[in-house]
């Protein structure tokens, strides 16, 4: 399971994907989030822009990613 640090309050799911390095892009996140491939918390979540705190877990193509605190 890779780990990201926030380094603020929260971060932005697609920004999440890029900081793990899961996607190249904003716009392959972008993608990645409308086409509905991925999941946060064990849900499918199309926002871009959801905000993620500390303890969310993403799941996109057999990555996982926790959100810990820096």
């Amino acid at each position: 399971m890779e780990t990201i640090y926030l380094r603020d309050d929260f971060i932005k799911l697609g920004q999440a994907l890029k900081a793990a390095g899961c996607v190249e892009s904003g716009v392959d996140a972008k993608f990645a989030i409308q086409d509905g491939l991925v999941k946060v918390n064990g849900e499918v979540d199309e926002r871009r822009g959801r905000k993620l705190y500390e303890g969310d877990i993403v799941e996109f193509e057999g990555h996982k990613i926790k959100v810990c605190k820096g």
